[in-house]
């Protein structure tokens, strides 16, 4: 019997479409919820001396348990020093991310869609999974490029196409 192993993949959402087809460019969202649990702040420019297998790897690569957070970290903090020959920026872990908490709907999530004039009910929030709940605070916050926002509420299926 012949046993075929296959390639982790990694989870990107269909609106990071256009920069994860080509090398991933940019940090995909799963790579930002591994940066935050972590504390690692990683810059644009740091990730784009990375190569694709090791942009790739970031993306597949296990941060669940505190073991895995913490080779992640190293791993992370070895790469950045490698290509940038630079310590890694530091980020505080916020032990209570409003990802997590499932019972009521972020206020700044729910100002920002009300500009779309959307809402979000706590029903549709608790179903979202947590990289999904991630994804739409990151995509609100103030400063933040917000075209992939109306994007990303029609994937998740908050709002019709």
């Amino acid at each position: 019997m012949l046993l075929t192993v296959s390639k982790p993949s990694a989870t990107y959402f269909k609106f990071e479409k256009d920069f994860v087809e080509n090398g991933i460019r940019c940090i995909p969202m799963i790579v930002r919820f591994k940066l935050d649990a972590v504390g690692i702040k990683l810059k644009l420019r740091e990730w784009a001396k990375f190569n694709s297998r090791e942009r790739n790897y970031l993306s597949v690569k296990s941060c669940n348990t505190a073991m895995e957070v913490y080779n992640y970290r190293l791993y992370l903090c070895q790469l950045i020093k490698l290509h940038t020959g630079s310590e890694a920026t530091e980020l505080q872990i916020d032990e209570n991310p409003a990802w997590q908490i499932v019972s009521q709907v972020n206020e700044e999530l729910l100002a920002h869609a009300e500009l779309y004039g959307w809402k979000i009910t706590p029903g549709q929030w608790e179903n979202l999974s947590e990289l999904q709940r991630f994804a739409l605070l990151k995509l609100c916050r103030e400063g933040h490029e917000n075209k992939n926002f109306p994007i990303a509420m029609r994937e998740f299926k908050l709002v019709d196409q």
